[in-house]
């Protein structure tokens, strides 16, 4: 075989994305007689989708020497961002910014317009995100896109616009930065993009529909992600990525083993070569699927491993110890992890398990907190996952407080929506709490065909926990000889027989005095009775009254 015919060879086997190919030929070809700058080019490129990221900085420099040697300054500054990109996405800051240096340099000695300056917009637009300035950033961007479309070139245009629209988002304008996400994913579907940018606008464009709780978006663009991951087999730098959010997704669905077996490749794929910034996270995700199947050991071994890599392992880890009854740790762990959140909108992932954990404490008044602050991204963001969620979290928190009428409105939107998305965990989750509130009141009918839902399903999914939680929520919840009363009812009976005042009670029980009158409202009418006497006589007659109970204030 001529080396003419080696290297034509070669550089078809890039044309069709053979990227194992393409890397060996080219490679080969290299030894026998050193390639001409573009197909150095080509190699870094495949070298760099094969996840090998030092010959491909090699090459790289390389491709832009010799464009230099040939007077190239333009082309030698483009590939000196490609090499920047490359260790800016690695984490070698130093080294990326003293290349990207290099290439403003060379544009400025250059003088002249040119696509490549429009690129060097690009850098500073990010770190412009990372400087809390999304405004800056949005403008950076335009403009790198008006660049791109000025001189006909769709990588710059798509790495630009789906930059501009995920700062859109920062800026709290959602509905402009999806149309900017999509109009990005447009041309990448059609093939118009190299497969670099391809795989970076893929990735981002799927973390940012996650940021603003679009899942179904999210699950639109991750099953393109797959579908692209799937005809080139030999991709390794965005086939880890594309499991993960592929388990992502797979999780919402219901369809947990595959999603652990998607974690699981994730993992591994993620993990060779060392050093790709997404296995914290992967096993992040391992850790949430051992958790919600009840295997606590597994779960506790992935979160620890997430957060050896960088990857802080709440709200899973709290949840794992509410799980395990040790409800204090689990109060403090996502405390301090809220805490530790400056920005609102990702406290608001961190909210959904700190009202679940409070209300196990009996912190009445940190749920509400949170569920408050929930609220307000939901309604700020309206995207129909965060409402389910916070909707959730109202209907638990109001069912806490006493006023199941007020819980079944808000966990039935919260249950339509769940329906609506196609997650069943949630789903079920949700159906539960609506079967206690119809018991509250007094639909003991309607109380049993939601909670045989919400079991039917967990034991289809294979949930240990919640079926074991959703036993105790019933037997805590289940009436108090024939009265009826709620757990909580019978706490605010005990403390009104030892004569406690309303504000004696809302401060023991850590609730407002508000709900206290409500407490006893509800009381008065299940037992049937008008007044605190009645009340106490029942206490007595029944044995609900204990030793240490609130004395008379």
């Amino acid at each position: 075989m001529t080396g003419a015919t080696a290297l034509r060879d070669a550089r078809d086997a890039y044309r069709r994305h053979a990227w194992a190919d393409a890397y060996t030929r080219l490679s080969t070809a290299d030894r026998d007689t050193p390639l001409a700058p573009e197909d150095l080019e080509r190699l870094a490129t495949a070298a760099w989708l094969l996840g090998r990221d030092a010959e491909s900085a090699a090459v790289w420099a390389r491709a832009h020497q010799a464009h230099l040697g040939a007077g190239a300054r333009e082309r030698a500054a483009r590939c000196a961002f490609w090499l920047a990109f490359g260790l800016l996405e690695k984490g070698d800051t130093a080294q990326g910014s003293g290349w990207l240096a290099r290439a403003r340099r060379l544009l400025d000695d250059a003088g002249g317009d040119c696509v490549e300056r429009g690129y060097l917009m690009l850098p500073e637009a990010v770190r412009a995100v990372g400087e809390g300035d999304p405004e800056r950033a949005s403008l950076g961007f335009a403009r790198a896109a008006a660049t791109g479309e000025r001189f006909g070139d769709p990588d710059l245009v798509a790495l630009a616009r789906h930059g501009q629209g995920r700062a859109l988002i920062r800026l709290g304008r959602a509905a402009e930065g999806v149309r900017l996400l999509d109009e990005a994913m447009v041309a990448v579907t059609a093939g118009e993009v190299s497969a670099v940018v391809a795989g970076d606008v893929y990735c981002s464009v799927i973390s940012g529909c996650q940021e603003i709780f679009d899942w179904r978006r999210a699950g639109e663009w991750t099953a393109a992600l797959a579908r692209w991951c799937a005809a080139q087999p030999d991709l390794v730098l965005y086939r880890g990525e594309c499991l993960l959010r592929r388990s992502e997704v797979l999780q919402l669905r219901g369809d947990w083993p595959a999603a652990l077996e998607e974690a699981r490749r994730a993992c591994e794929r993620l993990a060779d070569p060392p050093g790709q910034a997404g296995l914290g996270a992967a096993f992040y995700q391992l850790g949430e699927l051992h958790r919600l199947r009840g295997e606590a050991s597994r779960a506790e071994e992935a979160y620890r491993e997430a957060a050896l890599l960088g990857r802080r392992p709440q709200p899973g880890l709290a949840l794992l110890r509410l799980a395990e009854g040790d409800i204090a740790a689990a109060l403090a762990a996502v405390t301090v992890a809220v805490e530790e959140t400056p920005a609102r909108r990702t406290r608001s992932r961190l909210h959904p398990a700190q009202v679940e954990i409070a209300l196990a404490a009996g912190d009445l008044a940190a749920a509400g907190a949170a569920a408050a602050e929930l609220a307000a991204v939901a309604a700020e963001l309206d995207a129909p996952y965060l409402r389910a969620v916070s909707g959730y979290a109202s209907g638990a928190l109001l069912l806490a407080e006493g006023d199941p009428r007020a819980a079944l409105a808000a966990l039935g939107e919260a249950e339509t929506i769940w329906r609506e998305i196609d997650a069943p965990w949630e789903t079920a989750r949700t159906r539960a709490l609506l079967g206690l509130a119809c018991r509250a009141l007094g639909d003991r009918g309607g109380s049993e065909l939601e909670l045989e839902a919400a079991r039917s399903c967990f034991e289809r999914l294979g949930a240990a926990p919640e079926l074991a939680r959703l036993e105790r929520l019933a037997r805590d919840s289940a009436p108090s000889g024939s009265s009826g009363l709620t757990a909580r009812e019978v706490q605010v009976l005990r403390l009104v027989a030892a004569g406690g005042t309303n504000r004696a009670i809302a401060d023991q029980l850590h609730i407002s005095e508000k709900t206290v009158a409500r407490h006893l409202s509800n009381i008065f009418v299940k037992l049937g009775i008008s007044s605190r006497a009645a009340a106490t006589a029942y206490a007595y007659e029944h044995a609900l009254v204990r030793g240490g109970d609130l004395p008379s204030t």
